[in-house]
């Protein structure tokens, strides 16, 4: 089935879950959050790796995935869209795939960085 896809927006309701942005520290993530908020009224929300402007912008507390950052798509059918993209060449980094209290995924990052910033796929 995987192989007639052509489109991952409209097969798994691919979208911009959220942006990530590598800040150096605690306290740039937290600036860089409040700018985020004064630029569009996003509320910074404190988490022990990161501070996230509402759920758009995640500026992580130190040295995040990516050269850059992340950028996370969300999906609708999380392992349908993670074999869909394995056969198309994109590598699945294993280390990264955390779990939800199930067992099943709730995140996965690619191997592979594109432009500098690392891209995972999370369930909707």
């Amino acid at each position: 089935m995987s192989e007639q896809i052509t489109n991952p927006v409209e097969a798994f309701g691919m979208h911009v879950a959220h942006v990530g942005v590598n800040a150096s520290s605690v306290e740039e993530a937290r600036e860089i959050a409040v700018l985020f908020q004064v630029l569009m009224g996003l509320e910074p929300r404190e988490t022990p790796v990161s501070v996230f402007a509402d759920t758009l912008v995640e500026v992580m507390s130190g040295k995040g995935r990516g050269t850059h950052g992340h950028i996370g798509f969300g999906v609708n059918d999380l392992p349908a869209a993670e074999a869909w993209f394995k056969d198309r060449g994109f590598e699945i980094n294993e280390s990264s795939r955390a779990l939800n209290p199930d067992g099943s995924t709730r995140l996965v990052y690619f191997t592979r960085e594109i432009g500098g910033f690392a891209i995972h796929l999370c369930q909707n």
